[in-house]
């Protein structure tokens, strides 16, 4: 049994005929004693829980300390990671546009030599009517100035291919 300080001050000791008794001055140091002991011993057990609790605390922040950095690492990987990525998108646009331009600039001459080589074709049949006309005496050819009327059959089908 632990005795409180307040239980040490107010011990009750009898007096004998030539001061204190011995018997109840020897019980009460003895009770004094086994209370100090045990006080002692839980004073040892927990300064060795408070050490080990500390241990604890100090591999908890030096996680801590580590995990901020990890963290810290990886936010900058990914921010990184997308810079890198927006970089090579703006890089893929730039050959998309640059590639689609050349194809534009490709169709633009295919379609000019595509339209040259219906004008000229336009002319060829124009000059073998001219020349199957001219050999007919009833026919007459028709002059220049004067508009055109619908194209012939031939014709019609020569300008719904070239467009």
């Amino acid at each position: 049994m632990a005795l409180t300080p307040v239980e040490v001050r107010h011990l009750d000791l009898r007096r004998g005929f030539f001061g204190y008794r011995r018997s109840s001055v020897d019980r009460a140091i003895e009770e004094v004693a086994d209370s100090f002991e045990t006080v002692w011993r839980e004073r040892a057990d927990l300064g060795e829980r408070v050490h080990a609790l500390e241990s604890e605390v100090a591999r908890h922040v030096e996680l801590e300390t580590l995990l901020r950095s990890t963290l810290v690492s990886a936010e900058r990987a990914a921010q990184d990671m997308k810079e890198q990525a927006r970089r090579e998108a703006d890089v893929i646009v730039q050959e998309a546009n640059a590639e689609s331009r050349r194809l534009l600039r490709e169709a633009i001459a295919d379609k000019e030599q595509l339209l040259a080589e219906t004008h000229r074709i336009r002319t060829m049949m124009r000059a073998a009517l001219d020349i199957i006309s001219d050999g007919d005496p009833g026919e007459e050819t028709p002059v220049e100035d004067e508009e055109p009327g619908p194209p012939a059959p031939a014709e019609a089908r020569i300008e719904r291919l070239a467009g």
